[in-house]
């Protein structure tokens, strides 16, 4: 039951700032239970009785449980069962169950289940748990996405030099991804090498000079080592040089440091249309520079950077959105229903199912619009 903070002073003699919740049995509320009580019904497993501590009267309760009177071994999570239906379940349930799949999985070459499992186990902050189970993946012959996930889930418990090993072995493994080395950098970080942090970084770029991820870091890297001023004009100049000039991604990875506030939002602008003008398809730069102009109620803007890639709205929801919204609010009836005729051709069923959805609320908020006119002119 919510409890506002005066009475939670006149009924419990303390003072709350904000909200609060308690939990007691129906016997409680003489009165009648409150308007705006939740109502928790504790169920022991297999009809069990409940702990008598619950049921005699209000207790303060730990978090764990709480999910254990929830009938949850941990946290909850969201799963589907066996027939695709959304399910609630505490994470220990989860992770068992997980663990039991892996262990009897009758062909000893797939890993997936393992690494399904060890993939849990890092969300979940399991890390050395996550380590025995990769490490026997690896040793079985995983492939590089396997060793970066080891080194990892090494770094997490700072076994640096563990984890050094393991990721220059993905590094050798997985030539064409960044990712080996952006961590690289981490571990250098963690070492206090900035010098090693630098070289991993810009071998990042090297390998992949779209990833944003890298141009981040070291936009990142270099405003802690110089200040902002000199970073950014680092990571520019490095930008321009001709194996990297037709990039969007410096400039997407600029923007997005000061996309957030609205203080700052006119030169995260500024960076994302520089993305644009140099990679005039990128996607991500389309959303970026899209979705600032959103933010800042410049729609004839989205209208005009988005208009020449209806093409790409067939392919990439996200770019579909921005368009669709800005469409919306300029209340361009024609160009919204001749874009939701063309994304529901989309053979993207994440695409079609946007187009679905939104010709559906329009047609609903325009009989809407007309029974209230008719009501009108009725009256």
């Amino acid at each position: 039951m919510t409890q506002s903070s005066n009475e939670a002073e006149q009924t419990a003699g303390i003072a709350l700032k904000g909200g609060a919740a308690i939990l007691a049995p129906v016997t409680a509320f003489p009165n009648g239970i409150p308007s705006n009580a939740l109502v928790l019904i504790p169920l022991g497993p297999n009809g069990q009785a409940v702990e008598k501590k619950i049921v005699d009267g209000p207790v303060a309760l730990t978090q764990d449980e709480v999910w254990k009177l929830l009938g949850l071994n941990g946290p909850p999570v969201q799963v589907q069962d066996d027939q695709g239906r959304p399910i609630v379940i505490g994470v220990e349930d989860l992770l068992s169950g997980l663990e039991k799949h892996w262990r009897e999985n009758p062909n000893p070459d797939d890993a997936s289940p393992g690494r399904i499992y060890a993939q849990k186990l890092m969300e979940y902050g399991r890390h050395a748990k996550a380590e025995t189970v990769l490490a026997k993946i690896v040793a079985l012959g995983g492939e590089g996405e396997d060793w970066l996930a080891l080194g990892v889930a090494q770094m997490q418990q700072q076994k640096l030099d563990k984890a050094e090993a393991t990721l220059r072995g993905a590094q050798n493994l997985m030539k064409d991804s960044p990712f080996p080395s952006l961590h690289l950098a981490k571990l250098s970080h963690e070492k206090k090498d900035p010098k090693a942090e630098r070289e991993a970084v810009e071998r990042a770029i090297q390998i992949d000079v779209n990833s944003v991820d890298a141009w981040a870091y070291l936009t990142n890297f270099l405003r802690d080592q110089d200040g902002e001023d000199k970073a950014i004009a680092q990571v520019e100049e490095l930008a321009n040089a001709p194996v990297n000039s037709r990039s969007a991604a410096p400039y997407v990875a600029l923007q997005g440091f000061y996309a957030s506030e609205e203080s700052t939002r006119d030169k995260a602008i500024a960076f994302a249309k520089k993305a644009v003008t140099r990679a005039p398809d990128d996607t991500l730069a389309l959303l970026c520079l899209s979705a600032l102009y959103g933010q800042a109620g410049k729609l004839e803007e989205v209208i005009k950077v988005l208009a020449p890639h209806e093409a790409k709205m067939q392919r990439d929801v996200r770019l579909a959105h921005n368009y669709f919204e800005a469409l919306v609010q300029m209340r361009d009836m024609p160009k919204i229903t001749g874009l939701l005729n063309k994304l529901a051709t989309s053979p993207n069923r994440e695409v079609k199912d946007f187009a679905i959805q939104r010709s559906r609320a329009l047609q609903q908020m325009l009989q809407q619009q007309q029974q209230a006119l008719a009501q009108n002119v009725n009256g």
